[in-house]
């Protein structure tokens, strides 16, 4: 029936039928959450509408998912929770997007406006909550409005500095009805005035681009570092043209990665250390310099060095005091370089000292690095298993999976080891250091990029945050199964002997305090009750059959297990497992087997290897359990000072 029916344009349409008209209206076409009182009906009304709502089993990896999204396409994630305790569990997303500078959305709903103070269901002053989180926050207090602040928040998400912004949906709102030909022009009008109303970025004068070039031009030892700010704006192809024009190393932050090829001969990733502690000038695109790059403050950083920083935050350009503050979009800023050095070009060459130094130290580290990798280390190291991980990944050739990376030493050994070719090919723990991001990344990736490989190299706490949602990925129907008790392989170190079977693991501590045996069995039916506190991201991978595959790596604990000093085994409690610890061998594969994908158990490489080739050629929701010795790796990481 044609819109300009008489009988079409009277029709009443409630809040959430026009929620979701709004969403699809300006653009959404994806949203994740957990569905309930009150917004059931306004997710249904959303697919109904063409928008694919993926639904998690927690609001804080959906806020996860909502906030990668928004990096990784360029628009806002959106993620839908119910009222007050889903409002609070979505803050982590939030948080995540402000922390990293991306553009979400969190829509929640909130209880009926004649009741609040009165002690409503889920009643919250859910605006407030919100506040240290967000840019941006509204509430919809009558249906009409409703589509204005949609238009809003999806608007200020991406406008000038991305982060996150909320909108609320009060039950009653929702419930109240207007006429369709009533709800167009609203959706019309909402559209009408957001035009404009970007945050102006101020295009730099002409003379602090002259002093840029300048200074890059007459350094000695110039740097070029960039991050993820420069992934977002997708200045990738400015970046090449910049490196190859002038010839200057360059040095990515984690995710930036992959902006040019960790492969390019002027990368300088490998003499990171070489590189920042001794160049003279460095032109920072789409980085802070905050913790990451230890404030670019000496003794890292050389006390006499130049910074010229590029950023969207004139705020954080103030807090630096740099050199030159180029405050604006990255890709636009590069333009602008490039543009200035092309009228009068320079070039290092390959010959030049500085170049000549950077190349040797990467190659000299890189030799040291591969001598480390080529050993087949039994029990695994975190070298062995991420050797053959790169290897099997380069050899997919392109386009290259998105590689999702968590944990301390399982992240940190992995970021040096693991190659990136491809811009936006790697989500990892963030600004923040995030724990718990792993999965919800792996299925924004995964709906990003439809039909594009995602590999997740986790430690087993990682993993831990959101592993039910690997349920997700499969959407199958699962048969009952019966695990026949097998020996599979054994592994004994100071003291520790693990049996890995199909039905479980036995633990043998020949000499533990107090206990001589503890046997691990894990019954079809306490897998399948336990395992669903851990279980929220191996779920959602399953049940919407999403190309991701999960590596875990299973050292039995935060930082590898128990790793007290005898000093620290003291008090009534001393008998208790350590902090740090799980279940050695935890039989964290059979997750995704609960709901339907494939699991792989692992400690050899042929296993290992054998498992990638079968996991990324089916490109099928699965989790590989590769087994390390607990006692590789260190505490805490690269972070041992602050812990």
């Amino acid at each position: 029936m044609a819109e300009s029916d008489p009988t079409t344009a009277t029709k009443l349409i409630d809040g959430n039928v026009l929620a979701a008209k709004s969403l699809a209206r300006f653009g959404v076409d994806h949203m994740f959450g957990v569905v309930g009182i009150p917004v059931t009906s306004f997710a249904n009304r959303a697919v109904a509408l063409g928008i694919r709502f993926i639904a998690f089993h927690n609001e804080q990896s959906a806020g996860y998912a909502a906030s990668a999204f928004g990096y990784l396409t360029g628009r806002p994630g959106v993620l839908l929770t119910v009222s007050a305790p889903g409002c609070v569990h979505g803050l982590a997303g939030l948080a995540n997007s402000m922390a990293n500078v991306w553009p979400m959305v969190m829509i929640s709903g909130s209880c009926d406006q004649k009741d609040v103070g009165r002690g409503d269901f889920q009643e919250l002053d859910q605006i407030e909550a919100v506040k240290p989180f967000t840019k941006f926050s509204v509430k919809a207090k009558h249906i009409t409005e409703i589509p204005d602040a949609v238009a809003r928040v999806l608007h200020w998400a991406k406008s000038g500095r991305p982060g996150g912004c909320y909108l609320d949906l009060p039950t009653d709102v929702l419930h109240q009805t207007i006429s369709s030909s009533e709800a167009n022009t609203l959706l019309a009008a909402a559209e009408s005035s957001i035009k404009g109303e970007d945050v102006p970025i101020p295009i730099p004068p002409p003379s602090d681009i002259e002093k840029t070039v300048s200074l890059l031009r007459n350094a000695k030892r110039p740097l070029i570092v960039f991050g993820k700010g420069a992934a977002f704006s997708r200045a990738e192809e400015e970046l090449q043209k910049l490196v190859k024009t002038t010839g200057i190393p360059f040095l990515p932050t984690p995710m930036g990665k992959g902006l040019l090829p960790d492969t390019h001969e002027l990368a300088a990733t490998a003499a990171r250390s070489l590189a920042i502690g001794k160049c003279d000038v460095a032109l920072v695109v789409g980085a802070r310099l905050n913790w990451l790059l230890h404030f670019g403050e000496p003794p890292k950083w050389s006390n006499d060095v130049k910074f010229i920083l590029v950023d969207i935050s004139k705020e954080e350009i103030e807090l630096r005091k740099p050199s030159v503050g180029l405050v604006g979009d990255a890709k636009k800023m590069l333009e602008l370089i490039n543009k200035a050095i092309k009228d009068d070009p320079f070039c290092l060459g390959r010959s030049h000292p500085w170049v000549e130094n950077i190349t040797k130290k990467v190659k000299d580290n890189v030799a040291r690095m591969e001598a480390q990798l080529a050993k087949d280390v039994v029990p695994f190291n975190f070298y062995t298993p991420l050797r053959i991980i790169r290897d099997a990944i380069l050899e997919l050739g392109s386009p290259a999976p998105i590689l999702v990376s968590e944990g301390a030493n399982t992240m940190d050994v992995g970021r040096a080891v693991l190659v990136q070719t491809e811009p936006r090919t790697r989500l990892d723990a963030g600004t923040w250091g995030t724990m718990g991001v792993g999965l919800g990344y792996c299925i924004a990736a995964a709906a990003a990029s439809p039909g594009r490989l995602v590999v997740a190299v986790e430690g087993d706490s990682g993993f831990g945050f959101s592993a039910i949602e690997v349920e997700m990925v499969t959407k199958t129907s699962v048969a009952s199964r019966t695990y026949e008790m097998c020996s599979c392989w054994t592994f004994k170190r100071q003291g520790i002997a693990c049996f890995y079977t199909e039905l479980g693991t036995i633990v043998l501590f020949e000499n533990a305090r107090k206990f001589d045996v503890m046997v691990v069995v894990w019954y079809h039916a306490v897998v399948m009750a336990t395992m669903v506190a851990m279980v929220v991201g191996v779920g959602t991978l399953v049940r919407y059959q999403l190309p991701v595959v999960v590596i875990v790596f299973n050292n039995g604990g935060v930082y590898g297990g128990d790793r007290r000093s005898p000093e620290e085994i003291e008090g009534p409690h001393k008998d208790d497992p350590a902090p740090t610890s799980f279940i050695p061998g935890a039989a964290y594969h059979t997750v995704m087997e609960a709901f339907g994908g494939k699991g792989y158990l692992v400690g050899t490489p042929e296993e290992l290897k054998t498992a990638l080739s079968e996991c990324f050629s089916a490109r099928k929701p699965a989790v590989i359990n590769v087994t390390i010795d607990p006692y590789a790796g260190s505490e805490s990481g690269r972070m041992q000072h602050k812990n």
